[in-house]
Protein backbone atom coordinates (compact mmCIF):
# COMPACT_ATOMS: atom_id res chain seq x y z
CA UNK A 1 0.00 0.00 0.00
CA UNK A 2 2.94 2.34 0.45
CA UNK A 3 4.20 2.01 -2.62
CA UNK A 4 0.87 2.55 -4.25
CA UNK A 5 0.12 5.70 -2.21
CA UNK A 6 4.00 7.08 -2.92
CA UNK A 7 2.66 6.47 -6.71
CA UNK A 8 -0.26 8.52 -6.61
CA UNK A 9 1.05 11.32 -4.94
CA UNK A 10 3.80 11.17 -7.13
CA UNK A 11 1.56 11.17 -10.09
CA UNK A 12 -0.40 13.87 -8.28
CA UNK A 13 1.72 16.00 -7.30
CA UNK A 14 3.86 16.35 -10.57
CA UNK A 15 0.62 17.25 -12.58
CA UNK A 16 -0.11 20.21 -9.94
CA UNK A 17 3.42 21.85 -10.40
CA UNK A 18 2.45 21.94 -14.26
CA UNK A 19 1.15 25.09 -13.40
CA UNK A 20 2.94 28.73 -13.81
CA UNK A 21 2.63 30.19 -10.64
CA UNK A 22 2.62 34.22 -10.04
CA UNK A 23 4.67 35.11 -6.92
CA UNK A 24 4.37 38.47 -4.49
CA UNK A 25 4.14 39.66 -1.15
CA UNK A 26 2.20 37.82 1.34
CA UNK A 27 -0.98 40.32 3.26
CA UNK A 28 -0.85 41.62 6.09
CA UNK A 29 2.85 42.47 6.48
CA UNK A 30 3.84 44.54 9.28
CA UNK A 31 6.15 47.72 8.84
CA UNK A 32 8.84 46.04 10.47
CA UNK A 33 8.86 42.97 8.59
CA UNK A 34 12.93 42.01 7.32
CA UNK A 35 12.69 38.66 5.60
CA UNK A 36 9.81 36.68 4.76
CA UNK A 37 8.94 33.69 1.77
CA UNK A 38 7.25 35.12 -1.47
CA UNK A 39 3.84 33.12 -2.33
CA UNK A 40 2.28 31.85 -4.43
CA UNK A 41 -1.35 33.34 -5.68
CA UNK A 42 -3.12 30.04 -6.99
CA UNK A 43 -6.05 32.00 -7.54
CA UNK A 44 -6.69 35.50 -8.78
CA UNK A 45 -10.24 37.14 -8.82
CA UNK A 46 -11.93 33.89 -8.63
CA UNK A 47 -9.83 33.03 -12.05
CA UNK A 48 -7.11 29.92 -11.35
CA UNK A 49 -7.16 27.08 -9.73
CA UNK A 50 -3.77 26.09 -8.64
CA UNK A 51 -3.56 25.21 -5.35
CA UNK A 52 -2.62 21.82 -5.21
CA UNK A 53 1.60 22.64 -6.10
CA UNK A 54 4.62 21.31 -3.90
CA UNK A 55 4.97 24.00 -1.56
CA UNK A 56 8.88 24.12 -2.47
CA UNK A 57 9.18 23.73 -6.00
CA UNK A 58 8.39 27.20 -8.16
CA UNK A 59 7.58 25.93 -11.73
CA UNK A 60 10.06 27.18 -14.18
CA UNK A 61 8.57 29.81 -15.98
CA UNK A 62 6.69 31.18 -12.98
CA UNK A 63 6.85 35.22 -12.35
CA UNK A 64 7.90 36.92 -9.30
CA UNK A 65 6.81 40.52 -8.79
CA UNK A 66 9.59 42.23 -6.59
CA UNK A 67 8.09 46.12 -5.03
CA UNK A 68 10.22 48.92 -4.39
CA UNK A 69 12.24 48.63 -1.12
CA UNK A 70 13.07 45.03 -1.53
CA UNK A 71 15.54 42.87 -2.80
CA UNK A 72 14.92 39.20 -4.34
CA UNK A 73 16.83 35.85 -2.56
CA UNK A 74 16.42 32.74 -4.51
CA UNK A 75 17.50 29.29 -3.16
CA UNK A 76 18.23 25.91 -4.18
CA UNK A 77 18.48 23.28 -1.86
CA UNK A 78 19.25 25.38 0.90
CA UNK A 79 22.26 27.59 -1.01
CA UNK A 80 21.28 31.32 -2.22
CA UNK A 81 21.28 30.93 -5.87
CA UNK A 82 20.69 34.00 -6.37
CA UNK A 83 19.60 37.99 -5.73
CA UNK A 84 18.04 41.08 -7.64
CA UNK A 85 18.03 44.14 -5.72
CA UNK A 86 15.85 46.38 -8.48
CA UNK A 87 12.00 46.11 -8.51
CA UNK A 88 10.25 44.47 -10.93
CA UNK A 89 8.42 41.62 -12.51
CA UNK A 90 11.28 38.46 -12.89
CA UNK A 91 11.08 34.90 -14.34
CA UNK A 92 12.06 31.82 -12.67
CA UNK A 93 14.28 29.99 -14.83
CA UNK A 94 15.65 26.45 -13.27
CA UNK A 95 17.41 23.53 -15.07
CA UNK A 96 15.96 20.90 -12.32
CA UNK A 97 13.61 18.45 -12.89
CA UNK A 98 11.19 19.19 -10.74
CA UNK A 99 10.92 22.84 -11.81
CA UNK A 100 10.27 21.99 -15.66
CA UNK A 101 6.43 21.95 -17.04
CA UNK A 102 5.12 21.58 -20.19
CA UNK A 103 3.33 24.80 -20.04
CA UNK A 104 7.51 25.57 -20.78
CA UNK A 105 8.14 23.46 -23.22
CA UNK A 106 9.33 20.75 -21.34
CA UNK A 107 7.87 18.20 -23.21
CA UNK A 108 5.41 15.48 -21.44
CA UNK A 109 7.38 12.94 -21.14
CA UNK A 110 10.49 15.05 -19.66
CA UNK A 111 8.03 17.06 -17.52
CA UNK A 112 5.95 14.15 -15.97
CA UNK A 113 7.30 10.54 -16.75
CA UNK A 114 10.86 11.81 -15.21
CA UNK A 115 9.49 14.12 -12.21
CA UNK A 116 6.81 11.10 -11.76
CA UNK A 117 10.17 8.40 -11.46
CA UNK A 118 11.97 11.13 -9.22
CA UNK A 119 9.41 11.59 -6.58
CA UNK A 120 8.50 8.13 -6.22
CA UNK A 121 12.10 7.41 -5.43
CA UNK A 122 11.46 10.56 -2.30
CA UNK A 123 8.00 8.94 -1.43
CA UNK A 124 5.84 10.73 -3.84
CA UNK A 125 8.06 14.25 -2.45
CA UNK A 126 10.01 16.45 -4.99
CA UNK A 127 13.87 15.67 -4.22
CA UNK A 128 14.46 19.61 -4.12
CA UNK A 129 13.82 22.74 -2.28
CA UNK A 130 13.53 26.05 -4.26
CA UNK A 131 12.33 29.11 -2.59
CA UNK A 132 12.29 33.00 -3.26
CA UNK A 133 12.39 34.96 0.16
CA UNK A 134 11.89 39.04 0.01
CA UNK A 135 14.26 41.42 2.07
CA UNK A 136 13.53 44.56 3.04
CA UNK A 137 16.10 47.40 1.83
CA UNK A 138 14.41 50.18 3.91
CA UNK A 139 14.78 51.42 6.87
CA UNK A 140 13.28 49.46 9.56
CA UNK A 141 12.13 51.34 12.65
CA UNK A 142 11.21 50.92 16.03
CA UNK A 143 13.93 49.17 17.35
CA UNK A 144 14.14 49.90 21.25
CA UNK A 145 17.20 50.28 22.97
CA UNK A 146 17.48 51.62 27.26
CA UNK A 147 19.25 50.77 30.28
CA UNK A 148 17.85 49.57 33.31
CA UNK A 149 21.30 51.12 35.72
CA UNK A 150 23.83 53.78 34.79
CA UNK A 151 26.31 53.51 32.32
CA UNK A 152 29.66 55.21 32.64
CA UNK A 153 32.38 56.85 30.19
CA UNK A 154 34.65 59.61 30.18
CA UNK A 155 33.55 62.52 28.86
CA UNK A 156 35.82 65.19 27.21
CA UNK A 157 33.87 68.09 27.96
CA UNK A 158 34.26 67.68 31.59
CA UNK A 159 37.30 66.06 32.41
CA UNK A 160 35.74 63.54 34.16
CA UNK A 161 33.57 60.29 34.28
CA UNK A 162 30.07 60.34 34.22
CA UNK A 163 27.10 58.20 34.17
CA UNK A 164 23.56 58.35 32.84
CA UNK A 165 20.15 56.03 32.42
CA UNK A 166 19.15 56.29 28.49
CA UNK A 167 16.68 55.25 26.44
CA UNK A 168 15.31 55.89 22.79
CA UNK A 169 14.92 53.91 19.59
CA UNK A 170 17.04 53.53 16.24
CA UNK A 171 15.91 52.62 12.77
CA UNK A 172 18.48 49.93 11.08
CA UNK A 173 18.81 48.68 7.49
CA UNK A 174 20.26 45.58 5.76
CA UNK A 175 23.21 47.26 3.98
CA UNK A 176 24.05 43.04 2.82
CA UNK A 177 21.03 40.58 2.32
CA UNK A 178 23.64 37.53 1.41
CA UNK A 179 25.57 38.44 4.56
CA UNK A 180 21.86 38.68 6.90
CA UNK A 181 20.61 35.35 5.24
CA UNK A 182 23.82 33.77 5.78
CA UNK A 183 25.25 34.60 9.01
CA UNK A 184 22.26 35.57 10.87
CA UNK A 185 18.95 34.65 10.17
CA UNK A 186 18.02 31.69 11.97
CA UNK A 187 17.40 28.62 9.80
CA UNK A 188 13.30 28.76 11.28
CA UNK A 189 12.39 31.79 9.54
CA UNK A 190 13.90 30.28 6.15
CA UNK A 191 10.66 28.34 6.01
CA UNK A 192 7.19 29.65 4.09
CA UNK A 193 5.00 31.64 6.40
CA UNK A 194 7.22 32.81 8.58
CA UNK A 195 8.18 36.39 9.27
CA UNK A 196 11.74 37.78 10.77
CA UNK A 197 10.75 40.58 12.38
CA UNK A 198 13.58 42.87 14.75
CA UNK A 199 10.95 44.13 16.86
CA UNK A 200 9.23 40.66 17.28
CA UNK A 201 9.69 39.53 21.29
CA UNK A 202 10.06 36.03 20.42
CA UNK A 203 12.56 36.49 18.05
CA UNK A 204 15.74 35.72 19.44
CA UNK A 205 18.00 36.50 17.22
CA UNK A 206 16.60 40.33 17.79
CA UNK A 207 16.35 40.12 21.27
CA UNK A 208 20.82 39.39 21.06
CA UNK A 209 20.85 42.61 18.64
CA UNK A 210 19.23 44.43 21.82
CA UNK A 211 21.66 43.25 24.48
CA UNK A 212 24.97 44.03 21.93
CA UNK A 213 23.17 47.99 21.41
CA UNK A 214 22.58 48.74 25.11
CA UNK A 215 26.30 47.12 25.60
CA UNK A 216 27.64 49.50 22.85
CA UNK A 217 25.93 52.53 24.46
CA UNK A 218 28.92 53.83 26.87
CA UNK A 219 31.40 53.67 24.09
CA UNK A 220 28.80 55.06 21.65
CA UNK A 221 28.70 58.27 24.36
CA UNK A 222 32.33 58.01 24.70
CA UNK A 223 32.56 58.63 20.73
CA UNK A 224 30.47 61.09 20.61
CA UNK A 225 31.70 63.28 23.34
CA UNK A 226 35.09 63.26 23.17
CA UNK A 227 34.61 63.50 19.40
CA UNK A 228 35.53 67.95 19.04
CA UNK A 229 33.70 67.86 15.14
CA UNK A 230 30.72 67.51 18.25
CA UNK A 231 31.65 70.45 20.00
CA UNK A 232 32.26 67.65 22.97
CA UNK A 233 28.77 68.45 24.04
CA UNK A 234 26.80 65.82 25.60
CA UNK A 235 23.84 67.89 25.84
CA UNK A 236 24.07 67.90 22.00
CA UNK A 237 22.94 64.51 21.20
CA UNK A 238 19.65 64.36 21.65
CA UNK A 239 19.48 66.99 18.24
CA UNK A 240 21.88 64.90 16.56
CA UNK A 241 19.69 61.84 15.47
CA UNK A 242 22.11 60.87 12.83
CA UNK A 243 25.82 62.02 14.54
CA UNK A 244 24.62 59.82 17.37
CA UNK A 245 23.53 57.07 15.02
CA UNK A 246 26.84 57.38 13.32
CA UNK A 247 28.78 57.06 17.03
CA UNK A 248 26.90 54.01 17.57
CA UNK A 249 27.37 52.23 14.43
CA UNK A 250 30.63 52.60 14.66
CA UNK A 251 30.61 51.08 18.93
CA UNK A 252 28.40 47.98 17.70
CA UNK A 253 30.83 47.51 14.70
CA UNK A 254 33.91 47.23 16.77
CA UNK A 255 32.69 45.29 18.85
CA UNK A 256 30.39 42.40 17.46
CA UNK A 257 30.83 43.36 13.07
CA UNK A 258 27.06 43.63 12.50
CA UNK A 259 28.10 45.22 8.99
CA UNK A 260 30.98 43.31 8.03
CA UNK A 261 29.55 39.71 9.59
CA UNK A 262 25.78 40.35 9.20
CA UNK A 263 25.06 43.12 6.76
CA UNK A 264 23.36 45.41 9.14
CA UNK A 265 24.04 49.02 9.71
CA UNK A 266 22.21 51.49 12.54
CA UNK A 267 20.67 54.69 10.37
CA UNK A 268 19.29 57.03 12.65
CA UNK A 269 18.80 56.95 16.39
CA UNK A 270 15.86 59.31 18.64
CA UNK A 271 16.99 59.32 22.46
CA UNK A 272 13.80 59.57 24.27
CA UNK A 273 15.19 60.40 27.77
CA UNK A 274 19.06 60.61 29.48
CA UNK A 275 18.86 60.47 33.33
CA UNK A 276 22.09 61.96 34.52
CA UNK A 277 23.33 60.27 38.22
CA UNK A 278 23.45 63.28 40.78
CA UNK A 279 27.49 63.71 40.86
CA UNK A 280 26.85 64.70 36.42
CA UNK A 281 23.86 66.63 37.82
CA UNK A 282 26.14 68.89 39.52
CA UNK A 283 28.84 69.42 37.10
CA UNK A 284 26.53 70.29 34.58
CA UNK A 285 24.77 72.71 36.54
CA UNK A 286 28.19 73.96 37.81
CA UNK A 287 29.12 74.22 34.12
CA UNK A 288 26.38 76.14 33.36
CA UNK A 289 26.32 78.81 35.76
CA UNK A 290 30.30 79.21 35.06
CA UNK A 291 29.37 79.61 31.62
CA UNK A 292 26.72 82.53 32.03
CA UNK A 293 29.44 84.28 34.34
CA UNK A 294 31.52 84.20 31.16
CA UNK A 295 31.79 82.64 27.67
CA UNK A 296 35.57 81.14 28.15
CA UNK A 297 34.97 77.28 28.84
CA UNK A 298 38.30 77.09 29.46
CA UNK A 299 37.87 79.22 32.87
CA UNK A 300 34.52 77.79 34.60
CA UNK A 301 36.05 75.76 36.74
CA UNK A 302 37.46 79.39 38.42
CA UNK A 303 34.38 80.95 37.93
CA UNK A 304 32.47 78.78 39.48
CA UNK A 305 34.51 78.80 42.30
CA UNK A 306 35.05 82.94 42.46
CA UNK A 307 31.31 83.08 41.97
CA UNK A 308 30.77 80.74 45.33
CA UNK A 309 34.07 82.53 47.21
CA UNK A 310 31.95 85.77 46.55
CA UNK A 311 28.29 84.46 47.65
CA UNK A 312 30.51 83.36 51.03
CA UNK A 313 31.70 86.54 51.29
CA UNK A 314 28.75 88.67 51.26
CA UNK A 315 27.05 86.45 53.33
CA UNK A 316 30.25 86.27 55.95
CA UNK A 317 29.95 90.51 55.96
CA UNK A 318 33.19 90.53 53.21
CA UNK A 319 36.15 90.87 55.13
CA UNK A 320 37.61 87.50 55.35
CA UNK A 321 35.76 86.13 51.75
CA UNK A 322 37.24 88.76 49.99
CA UNK A 323 40.59 88.36 51.35
CA UNK A 324 39.76 84.51 50.30
CA UNK A 325 39.45 85.58 46.61
CA UNK A 326 42.08 87.97 47.04
CA UNK A 327 44.34 85.16 47.33
CA UNK A 328 42.28 83.25 44.59
CA UNK A 329 43.05 85.87 42.35
CA UNK A 330 46.83 86.46 42.54
CA UNK A 331 47.38 82.82 42.09
CA UNK A 332 45.55 82.82 39.03
CA UNK A 333 46.76 85.93 37.64
CA UNK A 334 44.21 88.06 38.95
CA UNK A 335 40.18 88.50 38.29
CA UNK A 336 40.96 90.09 35.32
CA UNK A 337 42.96 86.10 34.13
CA UNK A 338 39.18 85.09 33.80
CA UNK A 339 39.38 87.19 30.04
CA UNK A 340 42.75 87.93 29.33
CA UNK A 341 45.59 85.66 29.81
CA UNK A 342 47.85 88.32 30.88
CA UNK A 343 47.13 90.71 33.73
CA UNK A 344 49.17 93.42 35.84
CA UNK A 345 50.51 92.66 39.59
CA UNK A 346 48.22 92.54 42.38
CA UNK A 347 48.29 95.69 44.18
CA UNK A 348 49.18 96.44 47.64
CA UNK A 349 46.12 94.91 49.93
CA UNK A 350 45.40 98.47 51.91
CA UNK A 351 45.45 100.61 49.08
CA UNK A 352 41.39 102.02 49.35
CA UNK A 353 42.81 103.24 45.19
CA UNK A 354 43.77 99.50 44.66
CA UNK A 355 40.75 98.26 46.53
CA UNK A 356 38.02 100.46 44.27
CA UNK A 357 40.02 99.26 41.22
CA UNK A 358 39.60 96.26 41.75
CA UNK A 359 36.36 95.98 42.82
CA UNK A 360 35.20 97.74 39.70
CA UNK A 361 36.51 95.31 37.38
CA UNK A 362 34.75 92.84 38.90
CA UNK A 363 31.39 94.78 38.54
CA UNK A 364 32.44 95.46 34.85
CA UNK A 365 33.16 91.29 34.90
CA UNK A 366 29.48 90.59 36.21
CA UNK A 367 30.79 89.00 39.31
CA UNK A 368 29.66 91.27 41.87
CA UNK A 369 26.30 93.58 41.79
CA UNK A 370 26.31 97.53 41.86
CA UNK A 371 25.06 96.86 45.47
CA UNK A 372 28.49 94.74 46.04
CA UNK A 373 30.66 97.56 44.52
CA UNK A 374 29.02 100.29 46.34
CA UNK A 375 29.07 98.59 49.62
CA UNK A 376 32.92 97.94 48.91
CA UNK A 377 33.09 101.78 48.22
CA UNK A 378 32.01 102.88 51.24
CA UNK A 379 34.02 100.56 53.09
CA UNK A 380 37.20 101.34 51.57
CA UNK A 381 36.47 105.08 51.98
CA UNK A 382 35.54 104.81 55.43
CA UNK A 383 32.19 106.19 55.02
Amino acid sequence: MGLVQAAVGAIGGTLADQWKDFYTVPDGLPATAALFAAVPRGTNAGRGSNTKGSSNIITDGSKIVVPEGYGLLLFQDGKITGFAAEAGGYEWRSDDINSKSIFTGGGLVDSLIKQSWERFKFGGQPGSQQAAFFVSLKELPDNRFGTQSEIYWDDGFLNTQVGAITRGSYTLKIVDPILFAKNFVPATYLQPGQVFDFTDMDNAAAAQLFNEVVGSLAPAFSLYTNDPSKGNRITKIQQDSIGFAKSLSDAVEAAYQWKSDRGLAIVKTAIVSIEYDPNTRELLKNVQRADALAGARGNSPLQASVAAGLQAAGENGGGAGMMGIGMASGMMGGLGGLQQPVAPAAPAADDPVAKLKKAKEMLELGLITQADYDALKSKALGL
